[in-house]
């Protein structure tokens, strides 16, 4: 074979896992891949228009640069917490701990209920921050993207603060999980 020569190979069959087995192909097979991309568990806090707190449960949070700081998150345009995020201009980023984990399971459920309680204070900008996580950030929306159905917000990071170090928590085959044994 030349160096110029390309071989085409058939693509194993993968083992359908998703449960419609009236799934389009594409969406199985990038369903199915993302559950067993294990992701790191975030949440993200924002104001709405009324001032009233608003979050949701975030596993797409990446850095993008560390100078200046910005952080990445996705979100489907269709969320719940989708009109705040796209008219505001800053937000709260918290990384969570295995000791969140319910932290995590509240701002997943119904979005009524995720400011519900005393798990919550007021912050830099009037802002919302989860007491108790294992780190935060605040910072300023600078760029928002869409595409498709979804968005990718770019946040340039202003401040923060750290809280207890705790194990990691992550989100696999839609389970909320610690690692397993330090390699």
């Amino acid at each position: 074979m030349n160096e110029g020569t390309i071989r085409s190979t058939a693509l194993p069959q993968a083992t359908a896992l998703d449960t419609d087995p009236h799934a389009p192909g594409d969406l199985a097979a990038f369903k199915n891949a993302f559950r067993r991309h294990a992701a790191g568990v975030s949440v993200v806090t924002a104001l709405d228009a009324e001032g009233s707190p608003v979050g949701f449960t975030a596993t797409s949070l990446a850095s993008l640069s560390a100078v200046p700081p910005l952080a990445t998150f996705n979100m489907a345009r269709s969320a719940s917490s989708w009109p705040a995020i796209s008219e505001t201009e800053r937000v709260v980023i918290h990384l969570l701990g295995l000791r969140n984990r319910t932290l995590a399971e509240r701002l997943a459920g119904p979005n009524t209920e995720r400011f519900l309680g005393d798990h919550w204070r007021v912050g830099p900008h009037g802002l919302p921050v989860l007491n108790n996580v294992t780190s935060w950030m605040v910072g300023r929306i600078v760029e928002r993207v869409s595409v498709h159905n979804a968005a990718v917000i770019v946040v340039q990071i202003e401040g923060g603060g750290l809280g207890d170090d705790d194990e990691a928590l992550v989100y696999h085959e839609r389970r909320y999980r610690a690692l397993g044994e330090t390699l």
